[in-house]
């Protein structure tokens, strides 16, 4: 059978979610940051520039043109540092001839740009009414540029080691999250293949944990209902094959003794085969419905129809049935057709390993019924738990009846006891009372 299924594995949709949430985290991280750190280079050059012009700016006298101007000394740190008229043409120091930037006229104010390969800024002069001129402070814009780019490199280098983190943590965490739903998979194919024995493992993961808990009870309910369904079909299969031999052996004794009654004979073997067909037609309700669906039992129709199913099979080894039903004993709520059946069971090991006259005995205990089935024979050859149980089975295939009689009680929600093993064995049926309901019995004598 082909157990593979489209879609992807869960191994692989959790390492790609995690990749995929890691890397827009990082990303929404990173870009703003790499924008900032431009920004925030940029603007400390600018403002050593501006510091430098201030200065310089300061000691620059205001007699432009016309007069000797020096650029300080201390400045000289910066590749380029001049002094311009107010037409931008440089007067002292360093830098190009002409400046834009420097073209401010009388107004001039402090301000920033790069020119050509120069991030450059201007102070001006100050003088008494306007600017006489302007300090240009300047350096290559590759010294911004660089710092940034470095800066950039240890953000990318710190952002693939964080997404490898990540990648390493996805991994193992979806080996964590899919290894259970797998090994739950193997355990459930187990399972449908027969084997029982499957274990809940223990995977750290709550609802992992709880589903192999689960499938673990599922395979000790599965096999122990396959169990008890083994047992109850072999079961079944003796209380089927003990009436049918029956139906044989009277015909086949029938055929062979000279002069025999073969009209009574029939009848016989009609009346055995109704039993036979009343059985079946309970076995298979039974079956069909595994609830066992309880409702309150009439005894004495009850008591009347194994009357008249076993009367004739008692009379012809010269035995008495009697039933008696105690007045104003409650219905009993339980299934009809296990209810038959047990009573079967029970009157079928008295009629086979028993002696003298059967008594059901059905009277009140209180919350419940009791159906009591005895007869006069010496008692139980086993201890009575052991043949409930069926772990006294004989090679004859005898004992079968009684474990499927207390199967059939227990799923009824009755309970089928010993009430004494020897002499004269009792066995009682305990059935819950039906609520709220009561009749009058008459007892029912000796069936002739």
């Amino acid at each position: 059978m082909n157990h593979e299924h489209g879609g992807p594995p869960l191994r692989q949709r959790v390492l790609v979610s995690i990749m995929a949430v890691t890397v827009f985290a990082v990303a929404a991280f990173t870009l703003p940051l790499g924008i900032a750190v431009q920004r925030l280079y940029r603007s400390e050059t600018v403002t050593a520039l501006q510091r430098d012009a201030a200065r310089a700016a300061a000691v620059v006298p205001d007699s432009i043109p016309g007069s000797l101007v020096s650029v300080p000394s201390r400045s000289s740190s910066f590749r380029s540092l001049g002094v311009y008229d107010t037409a931008g043409r440089r007067v002292a120091g360093s830098g190009p001839g002409r400046s834009a930037l420097a073209a401010s006229g009388a107004r001039a104010q402090v301000r920033d740009a790069v020119e050509g390969a120069y991030l450059a800024v201007i102070a001006p002069i100050p003088s008494d009414q306007k600017a006489v001129g302007t300090v240009r402070a300047a350096v290559p814009y590759s010294t911004v540029t660089d710092r940034v780019r470095k800066t950039w490199a240890a953000m990318c280098l710190l952002a693939f080691l964080a997404v490898g983190v990540a990648a390493v943590l996805a991994r193992r965490q979806a080996v964590r999250l899919a290894r259970p739903l797998e090994r739950i998979t193997l355990a459930a194919r187990a399972l449908g293949d027969g084997d029982f024995t499957v274990r809940a493992e223990r995977f750290g993961v709550r609802e992992a944990d709880t589903a192999s808990q689960a499938l673990e009870d599922t395979a000790t309910q599965l096999g122990q209902l396959l169990q008890r369904e083994r047992a109850f079909s072999s079961d079944v299969s003796h209380q089927l094959r003990t009436p049918l031999t029956a139906l044989t052996v009277g015909l086949e004794s029938a055929l062979s003794r000279p002069g025999a009654d073969l009209r009574a004979a029939l009848g016989d073997a009609l009346s055995r085969s109704e039993h036979l067909r009343t059985t079946i037609e309970d076995l298979l309700s039974l079956v069909r419905r595994p609830g066992y669906a309880a409702a309150p039992i009439d005894l004495g129709v009850l008591m009347e129809d194994v009357r008249a199913r076993w009367h004739g099979p008692l009379a012809a080894h010269g035995r008495q049935l009697v039933s008696r039903i105690e007045p104003d004993v409650p219905r009993g709520l339980a299934t009809p057709a296990a209810v038959r059946q047990i009573i079967d069971v029970l009157v079928g090991n008295a009629l086979c390993h028993g002696d003298g006259t059967v008594t059901i005995d059905v009277h009140d205990v209180g919350t419940g019924v009791a159906i009591e089935v005895a007869d006069e024979g010496t008692g139980l050859a086993s201890e009575p738990d052991d043949l409930l149980a069926g772990s006294a089975d004989r090679a004859d295939g005898h004992g079968r009846g009684l474990p499927l009689a207390r199967a059939l009680a227990d799923a009824s929600g009755g309970r089928l006891v010993v009430r004494r093993a020897a002499p004269e064995p009792i066995f009682s049926l305990l059935l819950p009372a039906a609520a709220g309901e009561s009749r009058d019995y008459h007892p029912i004598g000796p069936g002739s």
